[in-house]
């Protein structure tokens, strides 16, 4: 057909309405008592004329003739009224193509229908133009009916701080062919919003024109819904589905039919467990982008976007829009501003929802939400709305309770510092009875800051990290609202009822020292029934602790910033303690002054302490696990009255990282024959192995990594018959291994890596149990000349990430 005489063909509603009024006008050429439905009727098409300006803007590119008839015709409209009079009269002479006034009931109505003629005028110049420009084709694709953008929202008129992350998106949906993004942030952090902005972008309209479907799932999605909508959106008659595999399969055939030309497709607010549903929109077309938007990282992706808090500037921008300081003359001192918006921790959601809430409001309750931030209170202590929405958050989590316990117990330790994996390892090993090695536990984490409740960051990347279950290396990273959040919910019942217990009291918190001291002087003792307790002190606040039962606390935290500090006295009473895991977040490490308290917890399995000067070690007849943590070690092993072995004749694992005063082995570890791990790594000073090494009979894993001053392993290793795994990367001083290490008949698992000078005995040939030697370059060239005795050998050469972020910690 040719382009000049083809016809637009209108959306249903547009082509209803029309036909109606048509009906009623043809009746009212003869008849005034139809009037007053005109009137009725009339009021309702306005939105025709707003329609045809929208259709305008998506073709490609947009008619100017189009823009200047629909500008005359509104300049020709009252400002203040719309006139249903001039509507009727302007109808009238469409439909029965005069341009004469030959309606006008008189002089002055003849006037008006004059003027109503020409603006109806102009809008018959729109159809027509549409119609030669082949509206048809230009934006609802070859054949099919009249499209335009489905779903989008309208386009933010305010945002700061997506400019990267949009430049990011548009470069992958402007390049050809077929790709799946995924876009993922925490709630509230503005993902829907840079979506929208990405979709009303200009070159993204270019390309895809009326081809942009945005389709918000939500946790009950529908797939039929979904489905009818989009049939009805694109003008085709909707299917009756007899079941979700048919209207997938309908589906299908849509997203090909439209998807001739180019395709944006976003899928906003997808919950975990909807993968199934996503798949279904997954068809082969030739240039075809789905954009998935979830809180949640659920499926493989051909590009990932993780959209990240606003920085303090953007934070400020966006706070001093919301609350329109500029607009009102607020004189607010800039540093109440600051300080808020500090507190707002650069989450877009908390920025408004807060700035909203100070919008015109008096000097004075800016005042005092200051005062109370100062105090050490939670900004979401002083906005329910917030907290609101936020909570919001956590819906992700409802159906998953056992996951949820474990984000709760994020909130145990500090703001604004990393938490070790292998301290939640400890506790969730005991509180959930978890494995020792950490799987189940990275499991949870892995599946936390897939979810962006937590993010996970490898301080220090070396070969060590391919082997099995060692996390020394991992941390969380929690954003301080999604903390703040953690404490909230745990705080909902009263203090002796809570199942964790977090207590801080230092010079930031004055508001929480009194509430706590508060609740202390009640009543004597003080009874608690949680079996977590978290306690964040400083040298402001005293050791001689009110007195508590606290008889049924399994895990015990003390986060401290003190250079020393003595354990209260209730810890006698904690009989059922399992876990105590003891950090110094100052510089200089913080001295115990009544370690000996520990004696009295029978049921103590692990410790954990880091940056503690460690006095000399108690009997602890269950420990099973021993980590120190930059730690100064020189009299902890030195107890003249008391063997180790005897102090620990069940401990299984111990682990002993970055204690720079480690010089010798510590006498009589090697007695403690219970020994399955011991690693002692990145201790510098440390020099020589003692021969008694070879008594660990029950050994499994030894780590030496890092001990850059070692200078040999002696022959008696070759006794560790049950020896699986053996770490020596980095002992960039070791000259060799020795004759006997042939013997270790069940090594199965050999790290080596920057280990150039080390040279291998000729007994390495019986190492018939051997599977994986992961080393530098000149190593392996040592090992191949090996290998055609060792047919199960897989050599690998690691690529080691040389940076210093390992060294990096926050202090408060």
């Amino acid at each position: 057909m040719d382009q000049t005489t083809q016809r637009v063909v209108l959306p249903t509603l547009f082509q209803e309405r029309l036909r109606m009024v048509s009906e009623i006008v043809e009746k009212g050429k003869s008849s005034d008592s139809n009037k007053q439905i005109l009137r009725s009727t009339l009021k309702d098409m306005n939105p025709v004329v707003q329609e045809i300006k929208q259709y305008n803007e998506h073709l490609n590119p947009p008619r100017e003739e189009i823009k200047t008839l629909i500008s005359e015709k509104d300049a020709k409209e009252e400002p203040k009224k719309f006139c249903l009079d001039k509507c009727l009269f302007w109808f009238l002479c469409r439909f029965g193509h005069k341009r004469d006034g030959s309606f006008a009931g008189g002089d002055k109505e003849a006037l008006v229908a004059k003027d109503i003629e020409e603006k109806l005028y102009k809008v018959r110049e729109i159809l027509e133009l549409l119609s030669k420009e082949n509206f048809e084709q230009k934006v609802g694709g070859v054949g099919g009916p009249i499209r335009f953008p489905f779903g989008v929202p309208d386009n933010p008129d305010f945002t700061v701080g997506l400019d990267v992350p949009l430049s990011k998106l548009k470069m992958e949906v402007l390049r050809d062919g077929v790709s799946v993004i995924m876009l993922t942030g925490l709630g509230g952090m503005g993902k829907t919003t840079l979506a929208t902005k990405l979709c009303w972008d200009e070159q993204v309209k270019g390309k895809f024109g009326g081809n942009i479907l945005f389709v918000t799932v939500s946790k009950t999605a529908k797939l039929k819904i979904i489905v009818e909508r989009l049939f009805q959106h694109c003008g085709y008659e909707v299917p009756d589905f007899l079941s979700d595999e048919d209207a997938a399969n309908q589906l299908g055939l849509l997203l090909r039919q439209i998807g001739r030309s180019s395709m944006l497709l976003v899928l906003d607010d997808v919950w975990p467990g909807s993968e199934a549903l996503v798949e279904k929109f997954k068809v082969q077309i030739p240039d075809y982008k789905i954009l998935v938007i979830s809180r949640v990282a659920l499926l493989r992706s051909d590009m990932q976007c993780i959209l990240k808090p606003l920085g303090h500037d953007d934070a400020e921008t966006l706070f001093r829009h919301y609350t329109h300081l500029e607009e009102s003359g607020a004189s607010i001192p800039d540093e109440v501003i600051q300080k808020v918006v500090r507190n707002c921790k650069g989450l877009p959601l908390a920025i408004k929802v807060v700035g909203r809430s100070l919008c015109n409001q008096r000097s004075e309750l800016w005042l005092q939400m200051m005062e109370e931030l100062s105090q050490g209170r939670s900004i979401l202590d002083s906005n329910v709305e917030l907290i609101t929405c936020l909570q919001k958050i956590l819906d992700v989590l409802e159906d998953n309770l056992a996951i949820k316990g474990c984000f709760m117990d994020l909130g145990l330790f500090p703001e604004e510092q990393r938490i070790p994996v292998t301290a939640l390892i400890d506790m969730w090993a005991e509180l959930y009875r978890l494995d020792d090695d950490g799987k189940e536990a990275m499991a949870i984490i892995n599946k936390l800051d897939s979810m962006n409740l937590a993010n996970v960051m490898v301080a220090r990347k070396n070969a060590t990290n391919t082997d099995s279950y060692y996390y020394n290396n991992h941390f969380i990273v929690l954003h301080d609202l999604l903390r703040e959040l953690a404490i909230y919910q745990c705080s909902q019942e009263p203090m002796e009822q809570r199942k964790r217990l977090i207590i801080e009291i230092n010079q930031n918190k004055h508001g929480e020292k009194t509430k706590f001291l508060s609740w202390c002087v009640k009543q004597k003792p003080q009874q608690v029934t949680a079996h977590t307790l978290s306690i964040s002190t400083d040298e402001n606040f005293p050791s001689d602790w009110p007195q508590m039962q606290l008889a049924q606390v399994e895990v015990l935290i003390f986060n401290l910033q003190t250079k020393q500090y003595s354990f209260p006295d209730c810890m006698e009473g904690m009989n059922k303690l399992k876990v105590l895991i003891v950090t110094n977040y100052s510089y200089y490490p913080s001295e115990i002054n009544n370690f000996e308290l520990l004696g009295s917890s029978s049921n103590l399995r692990r410790i954990r302490l880091e940056r503690i000067s460690v006095p000399s070690f108690v009997a602890m007849k269950n420990l099973k696990k021993l980590s120190l943590y930059f730690c100064n070690m020189k009299q902890a092993f030195q107890n003249k009255d008391l063997l180790i072995s005897y102090a620990f004749p069940n401990l299984e694992d111990l682990n002993i990282d970055y204690c720079k005063d480690m010089v010798g082995f510590p006498k009589g570890l090697c007695d403690i024959i219970s020994l399955k791990k011991l690693s002692i790594t990145n201790c510098h000073k440390l020099s020589a192995l003692p021969q008694d090494i070879g008594k660990l009979e029950n050994l499994e894993l030894l780590r030496l990594s890092s001990c850059t001053d070692l200078e040999g392993i002696p022959d008696s290793i070759g006794r560790l018959s049950n020896l699986r795994l053996l770490d020596i990367s980095n002992c960039i001083g070791l000259p060799n291994l020795p004759d006997d290490f042939g013997n270790l008949s069940n090594l199965q698992n050999l790290y080596m890596t920057s280990c150039a000078r080390c040279e291998l005995p000729l007994s390495v040939t019986n190492l018939g149990n051997l599977k994986v030697v992961i080393c530098d370059e000149e190593t392996a060239a040592s090992w191949e000349n090996f290998k055609p005795m060792l047919p199960n050998l897989r050599i690998d050469v690691s690529q080691v990430d040389v940076n210093l972020n390992w060294l990096h910690t926050t202090f408060s």
